[in-house]
Formats: C-alpha cells, structure tokens, sequence
C-alpha cells in the first residue's frame, strides 16, 4: 500500500469483524511516520519480537493473553508491509484466491511432508 488515501480509510475506530484492508488502512493512519523512520530492518525485529511473545502466550498464557498477542502478530504484518509497500488483502488474494498453492484445492491434499 504506497498511497495514503483510500475510500477505505477509516475516520473512527473500526468495530466488529475488521478486513485485512481495512486493518491495514487504520495501522497506517496511526503509525506510518514511525514505521517508515524505523524502516523494514527495525519494523522486522519488532514484528520477530512479538512472534516471540505469542509463543510464549500459546505454552503459558491465558486466553485473553493469546488474543492480545494474536492481535500484537497481525498488526506488526500490516506494519511492516506498510513500509515494504505491500497490499496485504491483494497479496492474499492472489496466493491463496484459487486454493492451495501447492496442489490447487481448496481443501488441500498436499502430502504432509510438504508445505503447501
């Protein structure tokens, strides 16, 4: 995502089921100068660091503390492809729109010892 404007920008807080566009959209209205100053080396070892937090949070944590942590996750994606220019909704849909990657069925039938 290289442009800052968008029909899809938000001007309140999102609420119920939020889109991975839209996601996008409002993580680059709140944090874009910090990101882009910080840039894809630093962006990364933030988003590393909070894989790190959710892996603990999945062997210890309490429910809630897994949420946080899922959503820690998902914002730092949406950082860093911010900075890396990447749409992360077109991205997506162009990997996975039509099914697997690996074997091209929605319900995938790729052996186990692959990754798909």
């Amino acid at each position: 995502m290289t442009d800052n404007s968008s029909s899809d920008s938000p001007e309140t807080p999102l609420e119920g089921d939020v889109g991975i566009r839209q996601l996008q959209q409002l993580i680059r209205e709140m944090y874009y100068e910090k990101d882009e100053a910080r840039g894809i080396e630093g962006t990364f070892m933030w988003l590393m660091e909070e894989v790190g937090e959710l892996s603990s949070a999945l062997r210890g944590g309490t429910h809630e503390e897994r949420k946080g942590e899922f959503a820690d996750v998902i914002a730092w994606l949406a950082t860093i492809a911010n900075v890396a220019g990447i749409d992360l909704a077109e991205a997506l849909n162009e990997k996975y729109g039509s099914g697997c990657p690996g074997c091209g069925k929605f319900v995938c039938t790729c052996d186990d010892a692959e990754k798909p």
